[in-house]
């Protein structure tokens, strides 16, 4: 007999039940103690959500290398009526995980994308300068954001903000870098972490205080398998064409560099796998 008709019902049927879950609403996950003086990471998310969608690396920095995490949200969404809300639904999605908030302003920025850097550099100047500060007050050993491609345009203004932010930075400033993808893959990740069941299924379980989002979406019932596609993906981006793809379920791709001598330096001679066996401290040393 042919098992996979079934293979592909059962999948259909769970994310069809899965639609009638609660949205939000669960205590907080369990976090790891964090000493006084831990080393920081800053997520710098383009909407409210991303912390979630593409945070699979942060959230192992946080609960394994024992970072404090805190999602900066440059933006609150487009809809001036939703910025409010939105900033409320980030902050329980975070209080879920763990993290810290930091804002950038009443309702967040706002035109952040190329458009703007191009056309507006007294808008787009503030905005750095914004940045900046919050880079040069946390002094991150990390920091989390968008690459250059990302297709969506907010999110590829993100990339570029941070990029000018570290060129105002002091010249002794310095952190690791660490790429995410969502709405664009990357031609060129270097890392292929793998999530780890629980992690995969509390960030599901945080992207849901994100309500009126996955009301209108419910793209978080398709997250695992986005990130099960990663691990195809992952095995030759990273790894090599032809290479065997890695024991992995879930995987998140990223490009991991460091800022230091005021300039982007590579920290990976070539492809990296990080299981779920191994700390991502150890690419941050």
């Amino acid at each position: 007999m042919n098992p996979y008709p079934q293979f592909v019902t059962d999948s259909v049927r769970l994310v069809q039940e899965a639609r009638s879950f609660p949205l939000g609403g669960f205590p907080p996950a369990p976090r790891p103690q964090l000493a006084p003086n831990a080393p920081k990471a800053l997520f710098f998310a383009p909407h409210p959500d991303d912390e979630t969608i593409v945070g699979a690396m942060a959230l192992r920095i946080f609960r394994e290398a024992k970072m404090n995490l805190i999602n900066v949200a440059v933006t609150q969404g487009s809809k001036r009526e939703r910025q409010a809300e939105r900033l409320v639904e980030l902050q329980h999605a975070c209080n879920y995980l763990g993290y810290g908030v930091q804002t950038t302003g009443p309702n967040g920025l706002e035109k952040v994308n190329p458009k703007t850097r191009q056309n507006e550099p007294q808008l787009w100047a503030g905005m750095v300068r914004v940045i900046t500060g919050i880079l040069i007050q946390h002094q991150p050993r990390v920091i989390l954001f968008p690459h250059d491609r990302d297709w969506n345009g907010t999110h590829i203004g993100v990339h570029h903000l941070v990029m000018d932010a570290l060129q105002q930075t002091p010249p002794g400033f310095e952190c690791y870098l660490v790429e995410t993808e969502f709405w664009g893959a990357m031609d060129d990740p270097n890392l292929l972490v793998e999530i780890s069941e629980r992690d995969v299924a509390d960030l599901i379980t945080a992207t849901t205080f994100h309500v009126g989002e996955v009301k209108r979406n419910p793209y978080h019932l398709l997250a695992p398998a986005w990130w099960m596609d990663n691990v195809r993906r992952g095995a030759e981006l990273v790894g090599g064409q032809g290479g065997a793809a890695p024991d992995y379920t879930f995987a998140a791709l990223y490009r991991l560099r460091k800022w230091s001598q005021h300039r982007v330096q590579k920290v990976l001679a070539g492809g990296k796998f990080l299981s779920q066996t191994e700390s991502p401290a150890q690419l941050f040393p």
